[in-house]
């Protein structure tokens, strides 16, 4: 595998199949993070335009050839329909440590997409990339990422207070870790096979 492809992978899963976006993805992607539901806990607002979309995907393909981060859109395998985005992004190569993200439209909340597209994107970067930690940072309210990373097999590691304000709103972050050497989550049904 050429270094470069390495940061543009295609991932599939039993029910999904992760890809770098592309700029026919920016309407949907727009519909998915315009959402003020789905973005009330990140550290940016809602989109509102779909130059916030194709600047997405522009800076995600311009950070992958670059090697800092790898930005997939989440697909369903069995429709092709876009359904959110997975990344994992502040790559250190030489500390072996990235963190991970992700976003799910509204509509296919609670169906599992999140601990499949991110088991497998985990798998992607401690098998691939060589990492040997996986690092993410979410507000401490926000349950539903906190569950999603704990079934990850993630653990709470930190708090860092008053870390982000969004149009005045100002917010703690907290941190979770998962390592390479950390048992499978339990659930591990998940088959992740890259392409």
């Amino acid at each position: 595998m050429m270094p470069n492809e390495l940061f543009f992978p295609t991932i599939q899963t039993s029910r999904l199949i992760l890809k770098p976006l592309v700029i026919g993805d920016a309407d949907k992607l727009l519909a998915i993070f315009s959402d003020a539901e789905v973005m009330k806990y990140w550290s940016t607002p809602p989109w509102d335009s779909i130059q916030d979309a194709i600047d997405f995907i522009n800076n995600s393909h311009q950070s992958m050839t670059r090697q800092n981060s790898i930005a997939l859109g989440i697909y369903i395998q069995s429709t092709g329909e876009l359904v959110g985005k997975c990344m994992l992004f502040s790559y250190f190569k030489t500390s072996k440590r990235a963190e991970i993200g992700f976003g799910l439209g509204r509509a296919y909340w609670g169906k599992g997409y999140i601990s499949e597209a991110g088991e497998a994107l985990i798998q992607y970067g401690f098998n691939s990339l060589g990492l040997r930690r996986v690092e993410a940072e979410i507000d401490p309210d926000n349950q539903a990422s906190s569950r999603a990373l704990e079934k990850l097999g993630f653990s709470q590691e930190g708090l860092l207070r008053q870390r982000w304000e969004i149009n005045g709103i100002v917010s703690d972050s907290a941190l979770y870790g998962r390592l390479v050497s950390d048992p499978l989550p339990h659930y591990q049904e998940i088959d992740a096979v890259k392409v």
